[in-house]
């Protein structure tokens, strides 16, 4: 029997969920972020400027920066002086981050489409690697969080930022109602794609919670790994380190 993978509600052959996953981002890329604010009243800025004082990035120390598409999150940590190489699987959204930089006046970030499964990295590169509402879109997520640990130099930090399901009593139908029946209407109004932003809703609610993920985390080799929840676990901060 042929293994699959889950694209939202949908079970798939892992080669196709890759393949729709690059068509969603294609199609959402030139309005990913005006996206964001309008589906989170604009909390995500709020929720990454509080993920990179998390990761406390340092002047001159290397960062991978995963799934870093638009450069929301290597904006911030390059502020703080860190050296921010900006990898995405999909070169719609890197293109997008690109000019957005030239027109930040931003040159020193580099830029490159990378697989997270399958990084073109040699092993100990980095200081710290950083994934942002994106590891619940990769296909294997399991080798991606290996991929991690592999290009982390020892003592290096790993900080992933990701939607899950709120443990709120109250607000969670709230946020389900919200995700199944809003953010596809949203979706549909500002970005004309409907159906992009319904998958992106069902990959939150069919992501491992906030225990198993951790333990997903630590299985890939990462000791004290830690959670912190916004939200009631509805967004979710997880660290680890290569000890």
């Amino acid at each position: 029997m042929t293994d699959t993978v889950s694209f939202g509600y949908e079970e798939v052959a892992p080669e196709e969920k890759t393949e729709r996953v690059g068509a969603v981002f294609s199609n959402v890329a030139a309005k990913y972020d005006i996206m964001n604010d309008a589906m989170s009243g604009g909390m995500h800025r709020l929720w990454k400027d509080r993920f990179v004082r998390r990761v406390k990035p340092q002047p001159g120390e290397a960062v991978l920066d995963m799934a870093g598409g638009t450069g929301d999150i290597a904006f911030r940590m390059a502020a703080r002086g860190a050296e921010v190489t900006v990898a995405d699987i999909n070169q719609d959204m890197l293109d997008i981050g690109v000019e957005r930089a030239m027109d930040k006046g931003l040159t020193g970030l580099v830029w490159s489409c990378q697989n997270a499964e399958q990084l073109d990295y040699l092993d100990r590169q980095f200081d710290a690697y950083t994934i942002v509402f994106g590891i619940r879109n990769v296909t294997h997520i399991d080798k991606a969080l290996r991929e991690a640990h592999r290009v982390l130099k020892h003592g290096g930090r790993f900080y992933c930022m990701e939607f899950s399901t709120t443990e709120w009593p109250g607000f969670k139908e709230i946020y389900d109602l919200y995700s199944h029946e809003v953010m596809p209407k949203i979706g549909k109004a500002i970005a004309d794609d409907e159906d992009s932003y319904r998958y992106l809703a069902e990959s939150i609610r069919r992501f491992p919670k906030p225990a198993e993920f951790e333990a997903m985390i630590r299985a890939a080799g990462f000791a004290n790994t830690r959670v912190e929840k916004i939200l009631g676990g509805a967004v979710n901060i997880h660290s680890g380190w290569k000890i």
